[in-house]
C-alpha cells in the first residue's frame, strides 16, 4: 500500500478527495487502521454549487453520488440558487455527521467561492465551538 509508505516516510496527516457518502470515509478509516496507518485524516467535502462542475468532479475523481444526492441535483439542476442552497445544506449535514463520529478535520472544496465556506461555517459555528 503506497499510502503506508508515505506515512512511514514522514507524512503527518492525510486529506481525502471529495466524497458524498460518509460511509466511504468510515470504510477508508477502517482500512487505514487495518494497515496500521495512524495519522490524522482530514475529510474533503465539496458542496454542489453547479451541476456541470459536480458532474466533472465526479468523473475526474471517481466519486459516486448517493441516491439522496442524485435526487437533490436532479430536483434543483435548473435552479442555480436552490441547488447552491441545497448543496450547502447537504454539506452541513455531512459535516455534522462526521464531527459526531469523531472526525476532527474538515477541508471544504469550494472552487474559489469563499461565500460557500462562509455559509457552511455559519451553519455549524456553534457545533464547532461546542456552545
Amino acid at each position: 500500500m503506497y499510502l503506508k509508505e508515505k506515512v512511514d516516510s514522514g507524512c503527518d496527516f492525510l486529506v481525502t478527495q471529495l466524497f458524498f457518502d460518509n460511509n466511504v470515509m468510515y470504510n477508508f478509516l477502517y482500512r487505514l487502521l487495518k494497515n496500521d496507518i495512524n495519522v490524522p485524516v482530514i475529510a474533503g467535502i465539496m458542496p454542489v454549487t453547479n451541476v456541470n462542475s459536480i458532474r466533472r468532479m465526479v468523473k475526474l475523481s471517481g466519486a459516486t453520488l448517493t441516491p439522496k444526492y442524485k435526487s437533490m441535483v436532479d430536483k434543483f439542476e435548473n435552479s442555480p440558487k436552490a441547488l447552491q442552497q441545497a448543496g450547502i445544506a447537504y454539506a452541513i449535514d455531512q459535516i455534522i455527521d462526521l464531527i459526531s463520529n469523531g472526525i476532527r478535520g474538515i477541508h471544504i472544496y469550494t472552487m474559489n467561492k469563499p461565500e460557500i465556506a462562509e455559509s457552511i461555517m455559519a451553519g455549524i459555528k456553534h457545533i464547532i465551538r461546542g456552545d
